[in-house]
């Protein structure tokens, strides 16, 4: 890997997405819509709902749409020849996958940025633990999402194809991760994958820090999450191919 190359990939993305404002948008401003529309929901509900729910899906939304903008982002790369043409000049995959992760990844920190300041500042989530440290978790979990959507990418043909990876790897991690049933409630097996899927433990610290002050566990958490992701990275630069077949 080359540092110049990697940091010229990573500028491309970011001038791209700067010039596409319906994605840029649908980065920055959707997960504040979503977070106000869940606020908007369970504002009237006993219970403190928001405080219950909102956290996880503050973790979620970021990793949702980071998956899908970047899956199909990449692939796309690849279907107009583009990625072929610049793995044809001296740039190595690793440099083409770390450029566009630290360029989704700057995208991911302000997304998250704004999300939380939106949730806590104005929406009245209750957090106990410091706020930076839940906008850290919400970063990790987006950055996370974009390594899943680099990864898949390479064994999409079509944008279609892409978008039917979230079903596989994204929907089941939103069932276990512990919004719906507490992850020790569920039944051995399910519980096993849970304890193996990369959500369950963002979740669980966003939980962690809006219970208590406590940050010990939500390093943890947070260190299985970033592991995921560099997982993923590694496994993409395997595994793309210039081109679809």
């Amino acid at each position: 890997m080359n540092p110049r190359i990697t940091f010229a990939v990573a500028g491309r993305v970011l001038t791209q997405i700067r010039r596409d404002h319906r994605t840029l948008a649908m980065l920055l401003v959707l997960p504040c819509l979503l977070m106000s529309l869940l606020w908007w929901m369970f504002d009237d509900l006993p219970g403190n709902t928001f405080d219950r729910l909102g956290p996880a899906l503050l973790a979620m939304f970021p990793f949702i749409i980071m998956f899908l903008v970047t899956s199909v982002t990449t692939l796309r790369e690849r279907t107009s020849g583009t990625l072929e043409r610049l793995l044809s000049m001296p740039m190595g995959k690793g440099d083409f996958l770390v450029g566009y992760a630290l360029a989704f990844g700057a995208i991911a920190t302000l997304q998250s940025i704004l999300a939380v300041a939106l949730s806590v500042g104005l929406l009245g989530l209750d957090v106990e633990g410091p706020v930076w440290l839940l906008t850290v978790v919400a970063v990790a979990d987006a950055v996370l999402g974009t390594a899943l959507g680099l990864f898949v990418s390479a064994f999409a043909q079509t944008e279609f194809q892409a978008v039917q990876f979230m079903p596989a790897l994204v929907i089941p991690q939103i069932l276990l991760c512990g919004l719906f049933v507490a992850r020790d409630r569920l039944p051995d097996l399910l519980g096993a994958i849970s304890d193996v899927l990369p959500l369950s433990y963002a979740v669980d610290a966003m939980g962690t820090l809006t219970t208590t002050s406590a940050t010990g566990d939500v390093w943890s958490d947070l260190a299985v999450v970033v592991a995921f992701a560099l997982a993923a990275l590694a496994l993409g630069a395997a595994t793309l191919s210039r081109r679809t077949t």
